[in-house]
Formats: C-alpha cells, structure tokens, sequence
C-alpha cells in the first residue's frame, strides 16, 4: 500500500487505530464481571497512564519500522483476539499487546529491525518482559505470521472505509461511527481469501 509512505497517512491512521483500540478497551473493561477472563503475562497490575494513542505514537516515532508493519500489527491482534477469546484487550493489556504485535511485525516484514532490549525501551518495560510478551504473543497467534498480499488489501482497504467514514468528526467525538466498526469488525477467514469474509467483533 504505497499510500503508507505518505507522511500525512501515517498519522491518520495512528489516531484511527488508537481510538479504535480505546473503545475495544473500554467495552471490554465493562464486560470484565460478565466474561470469564484470563489473566496473562499481558496483563499489566494496575492501568498504564500513557494514553494508547500517545503510546502508539511513541512506537511509531522510535520503531523506525516500515509503515506496513502497523498494518500486520493488527492483522495480528485480530487473529490473537479470535484465537484466545478468553483474553480481549482491555486497558491493563492493550499497551503490551501493542508493543509486542508491532515487533514481531517488523520481525517478519522487515529485512532490517531492533532487537528486543530495545523495543522493551520504547514500550517501558524489562527485556526479559519483552521475551516473555513475544513467546506468549507467538504461540497465542499459533505462529500464524504469514500474511497474503490479499489479507494485507482486504484489511487495509477496511482500514480506509472505516477512517472515511469518521473523517468528518473529531476521533474524540465520533462515538457513532467507531461504535459501529467495533460492532462489524471485518475478520478474515484462514484460508485468507478476500472473497469469503465474516463480520466479527474485535475482542468484544
């Protein structure tokens, strides 16, 4: 997608993804008494007081990876979310999960990354949590890192609807509208054909 390179794209689409994964977050900290849900190496002690999308910002900034990874990123915290459905993104866990799928992102895409000492600087934390985050994030995803140049279409063509259909609203006020995506999230079928598709929510 040669419109990611585009320096106004980018942060377009960080704001997007980063209200998007707020009200993931909050739905799910709502649903917490209802739903059965497991604690994991994820699961931070208390709420970071970073917000997400400053957070997301900062990996952006420091990463120096290509702007696709951003994309496979949430690819793969789509097929996290549906594979361990006792483990949604809420707001003690979103921040580590964003660290670590941006990572394991440009350690599949890209011929050139950082090390995971490093990306345990950006994210504020340990290595030996970044080691554990990227073991437990690989077998939650059963090292299903592969994704088709279609995958990778459909989601950002989804990407770009969605984003088209808040443009005319603050990220801050556009409850409408990012309620719906949350409700209709696209999700994608492992046989990865852009063809077959089912609507699925995104840890909700």
């Amino acid at each position: 997608m040669a419109e990611l390179e585009s320096p106004t794209v980018m942060p377009k689409l960080i704001s997007f993804l980063s209200s998007l994964l707020k009200r993931v977050a909050e739905s799910n900290d709502l649903n917490q008494q209802q739903l059965h849900q497991k604690i994991s190496v994820f699961h931070g002690l208390t709420r970071p007081t970073i917000s997400i999308q400053t957070y997301l910002e900062r990996i952006f900034k420091y990463a120096n990876c290509s702007p696709s990874c951003f994309i496979v990123a949430y690819v793969y915290l789509d097929r996290f979310t549906q594979r361990q459905p006792s483990l949604p993104i809420n707001s003690f866990n979103v921040h580590r999960l964003l660290i670590t799928s941006v990572m394991v992102a440009a350690k599949f895409m890209d011929d050139l990354y950082y090390n995971n000492a490093y990306y345990a600087k950006v994210g504020g934390i340990t290595t030996i949590e970044m080691n554990f985050l990227e073991v437990d994030f690989l077998f939650g995803l059963g090292f299903h890192l592969n994704v088709t140049p279609g995958t990778f279409q459909a989601y950002c063509a989804h990407l770009q609807r969605e984003m088209l259909l808040i443009q005319p609203l603050t990220f801050v006020d556009s409850s409408l509208s990012l309620g719906k995506s949350l409700k209709a999230h696209l999700c994608f079928n492992e046989d990865e054909s852009s063809s077959h598709q089912k609507q699925q929510q995104l840890a909700v």
